[in-house]
């Protein structure tokens, strides 16, 4: 059985971390380098770095900083952010990152995951859904919220949208539930049972991690990893 993953989550904007709430108010929390290398030291299994801007500004990740991050830890670690083709994801992994993970561009064009995993392998291709629970209990997917302006609904169910990205390729699915997002009160954990449910790839729990025992009642659900940012 694989081991359960908790995996530390550093929002990145304008090169530096950021932290907000349900997506929004964004506040500078330091440098890139330092939570890497602070995190690493600590025990976290793994990193997921997501420049939350490049998306919405139609910009690329900076090289740099992913090439410095990799020389500073010895763990893991995922990049996202405005990954739009097989040359962007190569460049990513040739600076160091283990996995890249995409999410609006793979809402646009569908067919940039299996081109991905067939480029890199499937363990390498790491799908985000960021997932907003209605007041009638739909859950939509949303796209470009890396910015309160561009931030919509793409027009697809969250079930839908899991069922899709393992079909096209997708090696690895992060849920962020965006209601949950940075209020530490826990995982909704009846939206991750019903995705994990139709889950057949690994499935990482994202949005409302506020201490321990939140981690444990997602992974008593049976996911495989659970992600924080508030921990």
């Amino acid at each position: 059985m694989l081991t359960k993953r908790i995996i530390a989550c550093l929002d990145v904007k304008d090169g530096r971390v950021v932290k907000g709430a349900q997506f929004k108010n964004h506040k500078d929390m330091g440098d890139i380098i330092e939570l890497a290398r602070y995190y690493s030291q600590n025990g976290i299994d793994e990193l997921v770095f997501y420049d939350i801007a490049a998306s919405a500004r139609k910009e690329r990740i900076s090289r740099e900083w992913v090439s410095e991050v990799a020389k500073n830890i010895n763990i893991p670690f995922c990049v996202a952010g405005g990954i739009k083709s097989e040359e962007d994801a190569a460049e990513l992994l040739a600076n160091g990152a283990d996995k890249i993970s995409i999410n609006s561009p793979a809402l646009n064009d569908p067919s940039l995951i299996t081109r991905l995993a067939k480029s890199f392998g499937v363990q390498c291709v790491v799908v985000g859904i960021d997932s907003f629970k209605d007041e009638n209990g739909n859950l939509k997917v949303f796209q470009y919220t890396g910015d309160e302006k561009t931030s919509k609904h793409s027009g697809k169910s969250t079930l839908e949208w899991v069922k899709e990205v393992q079909d096209l390729g997708a090696g690895e699915i992060v849920l962020n539930m965006m209601n949950q997002d940075g209020v530490k009160n826990g995982y909704d954990l009846e939206q991750l049972e019903a995705v994990y449910k139709i889950c057949k790839v690994p499935l990482i729990a994202s949005g409302g991690a506020g201490k321990m025992e939140h981690f444990l009642e997602a992974f008593k659900l049976g996911i495989d990893g659970a992600l924080a940012a508030s921990v």
